[in-house]
């Protein structure tokens, strides 16, 4: 992967977390707060707890933080995945997500 392929890639997938959680606060209660500061996005949720993704350019990863651990993805295959087998970005922040807000959060990729 080229550097100006993982930066599309990865943009699309800055650019759908940040879809979704405008989705989520028009159609739920679940008030998550999203910051993006370049190739960084800090989830607020009314508990204070936070969720952050950032961009890892020179690794072609993308990381993500959370109350149940840290992950690093990297686009394989057509999907961000784990680079230790724990499975999809999409699904582990859907995951986190919920847990973190207290309701079933959905977060998937842009169509």
């Amino acid at each position: 992967m080229t550097d100006l392929e993982f930066m599309d890639q990865a943009e699309a997938l800055l650019k759908a977390v940040e879809l979704c959680c405008d989705a989520i606060n028009d159609r739920t209660d679940a008030d998550v707060d999203s910051q993006r500061s370049g190739g960084m996005i800090t989830l607020t949720f009314p508990n204070r707890s936070q969720i952050v993704i950032n961009l890892q350019k020179p690794l072609h990863e993308v990381w993500m933080a959370s109350r149940s651990g840290g992950y690093h993805y990297r686009w394989q295959a057509g999907d961000w995945l784990d680079s230790k087998g724990s499975g999809g970005f999409f699904e582990q922040l859907s995951r986190d997500a919920s847990t973190q807000a207290g309701l079933a959060l959905q977060f998937a990729p842009a169509a």
